[in-house]
């Protein structure tokens, strides 16, 4: 099989059996909410489809291997951008655009290659450095073309939908270049859907009675209970989930709760702040039930680099 030949795989058949078990449970329990006691689930099952496009489309990019698993997210990361882009109105420069899905390949090209300094995957110095020459890249197009008006906005856009939406984003791609990369990328895509439902959950549930919005100008949904619920699961998620990295000691596995249960609200919450300022609900339509792709990735967003450069501190993966 391809997978044995590229990744442990016996992880992948832990995540792959929990994730079919809560398919089957949801599918079961939206189906006696619809036929049996008629209630309106409509929205509930167009994110419930959603989650059936989405899962196999991943599983099958990491079955696949490394390479089909950086190349899916750099897609996700170009698709992302793109959302940006047209929202915040960079899309029509396409000089400013082109040049961040060149900066999108070339991170993704930067995980793929081995380090010459020391023939691991991932080229770590440059993946790092990127940021640099990607700016100065944006900062000489204006000059390039002779142009000044409105140019510092279009560079502001480039920068921030590189950095925050490519760069930081894209370090899932080098966890799948570690010796155990493969648990590190099942559990993060994992724990922070579990940390969105337990949110989700906590906040429905404990924020019943009287709700404390955690940042109501930001999003007006979310509660002080929902985060400290979701806090909560996430600091008790890695003790359960240890197979996917069972060389964690007690300091790693609190620390990824952390990262998690703060990092991904964070995420949620920046992405937040772009779209209210903008005026817009969701990103995009990409994926019915969730919005657009960046909808779907925003909480990746803060916990993959504050995850790899935990597990690079200890363990010295890159």
């Amino acid at each position: 099989m391809i997978l044995s030949m590229i990744w442990p795989g016996h992880v992948y058949y832990v995540y792959a059996a929990i994730l079919a078990c809560i398919l089957a449970v949801a599918g079961i329990i939206l189906s006696l909410l619809t036929w049996v006691l008629h209630k309106d689930v409509r929205s509930i099952w167009a994110t419930y489809r959603g989650w059936l496009l989405m899962i196999p489309l991943a599983a099958v990019a990491i079955w696949t291997g490394r390479v089909p698993t950086i190349a899916l997210f750099v897609l996700l990361s170009a698709f992302g951008f793109k959302e940006f882009a047209r929202a915040t109105g960079l899309y029509r420069d396409w000089w400013m655009t082109g040049a961040v899905y060149l900066s999108l390949i070339a991170v993704g090209v930067t995980a793929v290659v081995a380090d010459p300094n020391t023939g691991r995957p991932g080229w770590y110095g440059l993946f790092m450095a990127l940021p640099v020459y990607a700016i100065a890249l944006f900062i000489l197009i204006p000059i390039a073309r002779n142009r000044t008006q409105g140019q510092l906005q279009a560079m502001a856009l480039a920068i921030l939908g590189f950095i925050y939406i490519g760069w930081m984003f894209l370090h899932l791609a080098f966890l799948a270049g570690s010796p155990t990369g493969l648990g590190y990328l099942l559990y993060l895509l994992f724990a922070v859907e579990m940390n969105d439902v337990a949110a989700f959950t906590c906040g429905r549930v404990l924020g019943k009675s009287g709700k404390h919005p955690l940042r109501g100008a930001i999003s007006p949904r979310k509660t002080w209970e929902g985060a400290l619920g979701a806090l909560a699961a996430s600091l008790a998620l890695p003790w359960v989930m240890r197979f996917s990295f069972p060389h964690f000691g007690p300091v790693q596995l609190i620390l990824t709760g952390l990262i998690v249960g703060i990092g991904g609200q964070l995420g949620d919450l920046s992405i937040s702040v772009i779209k209210r300022d903008l005026g817009v609900k969701d990103m995009g339509a990409t994926i019915p039930g969730h919005g657009g792709v960046l909808d779907r990735i925003d909480s990746l967003i803060y916990t993959a680099p504050l995850f790899m450069h935990m597990v690079d501190y200890y363990y010295k993966h890159w």
